[in-house]
């Protein structure tokens, strides 16, 4: 049983492409549909054939989806998220994989009201970006961090939980704060152990 049968996915760079090739491998059935602001992306994107269609906007990619995936900076999600309202399904589940939640969940409830939001976010990267740096394998054994708001319905969890076990990923859920709190420590933790060992050797 597939969580989700058709999947939009804003934002064909890196993650967004790795989610792709991703869902390509572990649920070849899944309808896949992109969209990047950028038409160059597009264009190569649609060379590289890893989506089953690319839309012309984010509004059009949204139209059918069960999933829609926002793969874009965080500072813009809120304005993403404003394309597609009038779009987006009312059963669709709105997710993306921003670094930071508070602010993101904030942005999408804004913007959003009344959707089925699961914020999400996939410890994982490279040094690469675009489309063609995309790989299926980027987030196995890899954690990925579900921040649903108080509100959030256990089954949309679930199924969002489900998608990224599919990729591969180990999953942990926390609210959106917590999320912001462990993440600023431990993106601090190489300067503190820096500095202990400079203070040491003094």
């Amino acid at each position: 049983m597939l969580p989700f049968t058709n999947i939009a996915i804003i934002g064909l760079g890196l993650i967004g492409s790795s989610i792709a090739h991703a869902v390509r491998e572990t649920m070849p059935s899944a309808r896949l549909t992109g969209f990047d602001s950028d038409p160059a992306t597009r264009a190569r994107v649609i060379k590289l054939g890893f989506c089953d269609d690319i839309s012309d906007s984010a509004g059009a990619a949204v139209t059918d989806a069960d999933l829609v995936m926002l793969c874009v900076p965080v500072g813009v999600i809120g304005e993403v998220a404003a394309e597609i309202a009038a779009d987006l399904p009312d059963d669709a589940i709105v997710s993306d994989v921003g670094s930071s939640k508070e602010s993101v969940l904030t942005a999408l409830t804004k913007a959003l009201p009344n959707a089925r939001i699961i914020p999400a976010h996939p410890v994982a990267g490279t040094e690469d970006s675009g489309p063609d740096a995309g790989f299926a394998t980027l987030f196995q054994e890899r954690w990925c961090i579900l921040t649903p708001p108080e509100d959030a319905a256990e089954g949309d969890i679930e199924r969002v939980k489900a998608f990224w076990e599919k990729l591969g990923a180990n999953i942990e859920i926390m609210d959106a704060k917590h999320h912001d709190l462990v993440l600023a420590v431990t993106s601090h933790l190489p300067h503190l152990i820096a500095y202990t060992i400079v203070g040491t050797a003094s």
